[in-house]
């Protein structure tokens, strides 16, 4: 797809068509998506919840809304961008409670955006499996002594193939750049996690803590990518949508396990492999807000998240692994590297503006 441009395929990605079929896919066939919620009454209690397609789906909410007496807004992201976006946005509303990786934990923790939680508030966190009790352990998640956040679901970020057009599983992510798939490529738009995964592709061993000239051999391999794409995708909703409606051959699965699912859900034969480079894979908690109004209620929320029923819900639905049971697929000794705090997030973010607008490779 080297002679379509970025507007070209930010226009591709608008065309009513894909409107058509990701509308049919989420409020049909998945039965979840946006929703909006009803008018408030005065004097009413309000959660205002920021978070990831599938992890607050309205049958769940109002569950919450019932036992609570409370009214829950949610509002959904697509991106670590957006989410940063939206809680640094002027005028716009103070959310609560918000769901985000460990990287970003972290990130929001030292700007001083979070409050420690009270763990005695969230006894759901003693029905989690060991290693996420753990909380020292896990990195991001502590600071100073204190807790800002309790892990809900994980995902390795592989790659997804149609079965009909690679009968033989792909084994590396520089699949991605085999020409015989030109034109049939989805990326996800992030420049975080493209440059990590490309680390990884290009055998560097620290894609989190990349010099000047690694950065700059990504950006052109980068660049190099767009031959090969249809477009990028924000949603799993979208990039199911995409991948049905153009036969699309391989994907970077940024939402891993979840997208197989919607995949298979909507009949595509896929299938998921772990690079044998490795592979990235997040950890996502629920936190609570410097800026929560009612903190005994965010608490409610993170807790409500960890029952047994909600986190069943979660991996039934949406095909992610949730902290309360071990997954039924053991990927054995593949190589996991959970995504960490990137050397220059803006850097990265310049660099890959230029690249989706079409910059070409000379010029970085």
């Amino acid at each position: 797809m080297a002679a379509v441009s970025a507007s070209a395929r930010a226009h591709l990605l608008h065309h009513s068509v894909f409107r058509g079929v990701l509308t049919l896919l989420l409020g049909v066939v998945f039965g979840f998506g946006f929703w909006s919620a009803a008018p408030v009454e005065a004097g009413e209690k309000i959660l205002r919840v920021l978070a990831w397609p599938g992890y607050a789906d309205a049958d769940v909410v109002k569950a919450f809304e019932q036992r609570y007496q409370v009214k829950v807004e949610v509002t959904l992201v697509d991106s670590d961008e957006a989410l940063w976006a939206q809680m640094h946005a002027k005028d716009a509303q103070s959310f609560d409670v918000l769901a985000a990786n460990t990287a970003e934990i972290r990130r929001y923790t030292q700007a001083n955006l979070l409050a420690p939680l009270d763990l005695a508030s969230l006894p759901n966190t003693k029905k989690q499996l060991p290693r996420f009790q753990a909380l020292d352990a896990i990195e991001g998640l502590t600071s100073a002594g204190k807790v800002y956040a309790i892990p809900f679901t994980y995902s390795s970020m592989g790659l997804i193939y149609d079965r009909k057009q690679i009968p033989v599983a792909p084994r590396s992510m520089r699949e991605l750049w085999n020409p015989q798939y030109r034109g049939k490529v989805l990326d996800f738009n992030s420049a975080q996690h493209n440059f990590s995964f490309t680390a990884l592709a290009l055998g560097y061993p620290h894609p989190f803590d990349l010099d000047a000239a690694q950065m700059r051999a990504i950006a052109h391999k980068l660049v190099e990518l767009r031959r090969n794409l249809l477009t990028y995708y924000t949603l799993p909703e979208e990039a199911t949508a995409f991948f049905i409606q153009h036969k699309v051959a391989l994907m970077f699965g940024n939402y891993g396990t979840q997208q197989v699912e919607l995949l298979r859900r909507a009949g595509a034969d896929v299938g998921y492999v772990i690079p044998d480079e490795g592979v990235l894979a997040w950890l996502d908690c629920w936190s609570m807000t410097r800026a929560a109004t009612d903190r005994p209620l965010a608490l409610a929320w993170i807790n409500y998240m960890l029952e047994p029923g909600v986190s069943a819900l979660l991996t039934q639905r949406q095909g992610l692994a949730n902290t309360l049971t071990a997954p039924v697929e053991n990927r054995g000794g593949a190589h996991i590297v959970w995504i960490g705090p990137v050397e220059d997030t803006q850097r990265r973010e310049e660099l890959w503006a230029r690249i989706v607008s079409g910059d070409r490779s000379e010029r970085f």
